[in-house]
């Protein structure tokens, strides 16, 4: 009887080591494969592109699945004189959606800058590569990247949000860690070259900065349905302003209801 409550008493115990400290979120959006083309304008003129896709293989990062999503952003036409290619991807973790691994390579004209970021989200720790230099940081639970952050947003349930309620999450960038906020302002149409379709407005909410043209400076409509894809963004600079609508897409997870 001794034995048996010892053996009880250890597997209890020995359990308590190994619980999961991931989180486990439903994804109902999107799939692996799909693929997104953005064209972008600087007032009515039309400077580059985005490019956004998520790979259709699943990789294995930290022993953990994840999806490797990918944005490419470059100049197009005349502006591609500045020879801008800046490319983003991150290693999104399928169940907890916070990212493992995020890559940056920055390269306009012969400006460069490429780093890696290694997440550890059992000790909240990040460690940034760049070059020879190595840095590790402590995070807070479930931080995410620039990227990943902005898949978090798709799979949340907006039904539950409230009109003007503020959204955040915990994101490492650049050295920094920034709490990401986006206020939910509503639902709304937008007209596209597809067909209007039915949108949520989102507004990344900005701490003061001289590069952006006040807090409300970013605009977000993403589709009203279960895929939450972003259809147009808008950016306020302070020397102009910006524009980004989506231009082809293939591999969605659920159809567009596209009003013709």
């Amino acid at each position: 009887m001794r034995s048996f409550f010892y053996i009880i008493f250890a597997s209890i115990i020995s359990s308590s080591f190994f619980i999961d400290p991931y989180r486990s979120i439903t994804n109902t959006s999107f799939k692996a494969g799909e693929y997104y083309e953005y064209r972008i304008k600087f007032g009515i003129f039309p400077v580059g592109e985005a490019l956004v896709d998520v790979s259709p293989q699943i990789f294995s990062v930290n022993n953990r699945p994840c999806f490797r999503v990918n944005i490419l952003g470059r100049t197009t036409g005349l502006t591609d004189l500045f020879n801008i290619r800046n490319n983003y991807r991150s290693y999104l973790d399928t169940s907890a959606f916070v990212s493992q691994r995020f890559l940056m390579n920055i390269k306009e004209n012969n400006y460069k800058k490429e780093q890696t970021v290694f997440f550890n989200h059992i000790n909240n720790t990040a460690t940034r590569s760049q070059d020879k230099d190595h840095k590790d940081f402590k995070v807070p639970d479930n931080i995410q990247d620039v990227v990943s952050g902005y898949y978090f947003l798709r799979i949340l349930d907006f039904s539950k949000i409230k009109l003007g309620e503020t959204i955040s999450a915990n994101l490492f960038f650049d050295d920094e860690i920034y709490n990401m906020k986006v206020k939910y302002n509503g639902k709304g149409e937008v007209k596209t070259k597809f067909g209007k379709i039915k949108v949520l407005k989102l507004n990344p909410i900005l701490p003061p900065n001289k590069m952006f043209e006040g807090e409300n400076a970013i605009r977000v409509w993403v589709s009203d349905d279960k895929n939450h894809v972003p259809i147009r963004i808008e950016v306020d600079f302070s020397v102009g302003s910006a524009s980004m609508e989506l231009k082809q897409y293939r591999g969605n997870r659920h159809e567009f209801d596209w009003i013709k």
